[in-house]
């Protein structure tokens, strides 16, 4: 209370020594004006001249009412005839007079309004600058509690002040945290009970309360609701100390704290249409997933329990031949079940985050030379030939991944190119990196294909030279893997004709 009226007499003393200064340099000017012969209608201007540096100087209109009528008995005592008195021997003097005044007062008036729209239009320009700062720094936060906490920092650095707030999870607010203008500030002042029954006061009705409001005006804060007009996404409190804010600075801190709000309603929106998105896509890989193992398991499972039947029954009456090749068909096509299988369990463990790599260097040659013993009953006539730049490359990877990733390209190959085809392994290094290349002289894979081949359940328009209809696992298992090695998997055309798969691994 002293501190206020203290306030309010210095603001007295300034406006009268400015008031009494310039009432001083104006009538030193008029003398001035009137010892060179000047006519009084210049004097006059120098007094209403004066009215306009009182009303730009000073907040308080009545400073410049006073001025302008000191000013008129000022020229009527000083500059008027009979001098150093107030009477005038000119009748037509006192209507000068007053049109003087009038005008003074009216040029004050005129003045201390073009001041103050300044005034507003600078708050306004600043309100402007300072939302738009804020719904920018809202929309680099991650997340609903980054968006929270940098508009606590915001207001913080904006009024100097101490904040504390609470964000609103599942209905209930969360445990206090602190944005600290003054870092040695006792934090156990705003951990009482008084002031979070406030800011619980204020997230169930959602108006404001604390220091200056009817509701608890006891507490150190001044606690404000981050809403809209459905939901209460936190409170925010800023310790006031019991200062009171001005129109201004309220209407300021509540637009920020309107987007921040409006922020908080996009998140909440994105991350849902999110999820629904995800549990959409989900539920489309399992039905796709379903469907496909339903149809295509089918074909094989027939084929091997009709051969098992030939082979039970009729057994005797087959010749050798006849019986290596129904032992053949079980064999490939109980392998191909398998590889169907250990590509299943490698996906649901991909999905679910339980892929745990068992990293060591391995020696690349040895890691092919295991691919291919698990791949010489399927190539049915096509011819696999394996090189490489170096004698010994060795690759920091999980063998058993990087064998099926081989395993699942040279398949590929063999199912997309006719019989008699080549298929060519290549190894090397490039910029510390293994790159290893599967090509084929298939019919090769269509441009706008590209792009979507490692697409898991994408299979592609090319038939199969084999019949089979494929999951469209393989490639989109590959590329998991690899670039859980750190590496990248790509594909491109094989000149003349065919494809070529390529991957690299950290040397």
């Amino acid at each position: 209370m002293k501190q206020e009226q203290m306030k309010i007499w210095e603001r007295f003393l300034k406006g009268l020594l400015v008031m009494t200064g310039i009432l001083f340099i104006a009538t030193g000017i008029g003398y001035l004006f009137r010892y060179l012969g000047f006519s009084e209608e210049n004097i006059i201007i120098v007094y209403i001249l004066g009215v306009l540096i009182i009303a730009i100087i000073t907040v308080n209109r009545g400073w410049s009412v006073c001025y302008s009528l000191l000013s008129v008995l000022l020229f009527n005592f000083l500059f008027t005839e009979p001098r150093f008195t107030f009477f005038s021997y000119d009748y037509g003097y006192p209507v000068t007079f007053v049109t003087v005044f009038i005008a003074a007062v009216i040029v004050s008036n005129l003045t201390i309004q073009i001041r103050k729209q300044g005034y507003r239009a600078e708050q306004m320009a600043l309100r402007t600058r300072i939302l738009l700062e804020t719904n920018q720094m809202l929309q680099k936060a991650k997340n609903a509690d980054e968006m929270i906490e940098e508009t606590a920092r915001h207001l913080m650095r904006m009024m100097g002040k101490n904040v504390i707030y609470y964000r609103a999870e599942d209905g209930i607010l969360s445990e206090p945290r602190f944005c600290m203008a003054e870092p040695g500030a006792a934090k156990m002042l705003y951990l009482q009970q008084r002031e979070r029954q406030a800011a619980q006061w204020v997230f169930e009705n959602r108006k404001r309360a604390g220091t200056g409001m009817d509701q608890y005006p006891d507490a150190h804060c001044l606690y404000l609701a981050i809403r809209n007009e459905d939901m209460v996404y936190g409170v925010i409190g800023i310790a006031l100390e019991g200062m009171m804010m001005d129109v201004y600075e309220q209407n300021l801190i509540l637009s920020i704290l309107g987007e921040c709000a409006l922020a908080l309603e996009k998140e909440g929106y994105n991350r849902k249409r999110e999820e629904a998105l995800a549990q959409a896509k989900n539920e489309q890989l399992r039905a796709n997933l379903l469907r496909s193992i339903s149809h295509d398991l089918r074909t094989p499972l027939t084929s091997i329990s009709g051969n098992a039947g030939i082979l039970l029954n009729s057994a005797s009456a087959l010749g050798e031949e006849k019986q290596k090749q129904l032992y053949k068909g079980i064999y490939d096509d109980s392998m191909w079940l398998i590889n169907l299988v250990e590509n299943l369990l490698s996906v649901t463990r991909i999905e679910d985050g339980r892929m745990d790599l068992r990293m060591s260097a391995e020696l690349m040659d040895e890691v092919i030379a295991e691919a291919m013993r698990h791949t010489d009953r399927n190539r049915d006539g096509r011819k696999i030939e394996v090189s490489s730049d170096e004698e010994f490359i060795l690759g920091k990877m999980d063998a058993r991944l990087i064998v099926q990733v081989v395993i699942n390209l040279v398949d590929n190959a063999v199912k997309y190119t006719p019989e008699g085809a080549q298929i060519r392994i290549h190894t090397g290094k490039k910029d510390g990196m293994v790159v290893v290349s599967v090509s084929d002289t298939g019919p090769g894979i269509p441009d706008e294909q590209k792009s979507k081949v490692f697409d898991m359940f994408y299979t592609g328009t090319n038939r199969a030279a084999d019949g089979r209809r494929s999951l469209g696992l393989g490639l989109g298992l590959c590329r998991s893997i690899i670039r859980a090695h750190g590496g990248e998997i790509w594909v491109s055309d094989n000149k003349p004709q065919g494809a070529v798969f390529t991957f690299t691994l950290p040397a």
